[in-house]
């Protein structure tokens, strides 16, 4: 206990604790083990599409990592390692004031790497999934933007088609240039 004097000029008494180094040391291990958990349950799936635990996948989180890389096209399409991969491009005319999409069929889990880009305009474009023996029209978006170029990589979240549908909102044919990687099989134009 300190002594000290309040403003009216009397004395009292301050009650302060002071946290022994045990407890302190205990507080900071309980946090590390925190910080360490959140790490590997949101972050890790949320950000990068990794997923040790499953925990990621079972609320919802795996989806944002995909949205999050979109954006990066200063980073190169790395060659994949792993034989099960395939290495596709297509080139794909979206005409005048029309849209249309291009589609792959992956499995729950299966990834892709994809990096498309047009040199004639900007397309609106919709990057979305269909649920496989879906009859009700669902579907889920996950990029929607307007743009010429856009790279990034995907883990599907439910069997079915997944791709892009590009509007052309100019005047003129736009050339689409796509180059994907990955565990998939081209559907190709719908």
């Amino acid at each position: 206990m300190t002594e000290s004097k309040h403003s009216d000029g009397t004395r009292g008494e301050i009650d302060v604790t002071v946290q022994s180094p045990a407890t302190l040391l205990k507080a900071s291990i309980i946090s590390a083990v925190l910080a360490a958990a959140i790490l590997i349950t949101v972050i890790l799936p949320a950000e990068y599409g990794i997923d040790p635990t499953g925990a990621g996948e079972a609320i919802g989180l795996m989806p944002l990592a995909s949205s999050t890389n979109t954006d990066n096209a200063s980073e190169p399409i790395e060659t994949p390692r792993d034989s099960e991969w395939q290495e596709d491009s297509a080139t794909i005319v979206v005409p005048a004031g029309k849209g249309l999409e291009y589609k792959f069929y992956l499995v729950k889990g299966e990834a892709m790497r994809y990096d498309w880009s047009s040199t004639d305009g900007e397309l609106y474009f919709d990057f979305h999934g269909e649920p496989e023996g879906d009859t009700t029209g669902y579907f889920e978006s996950y990029t929607v933007s307007t743009g010429d170029q856009v790279r990034g990589t995907f883990t599907a979240s439910f069997d079915g088609t997944h791709g892009w549908y590009w509007k052309n909102l100019s005047q003129s044919p736009i050339t689409v240039t796509l180059r994907t990687q990955g565990q998939y099989k081209v559907l190709g134009i719908k």
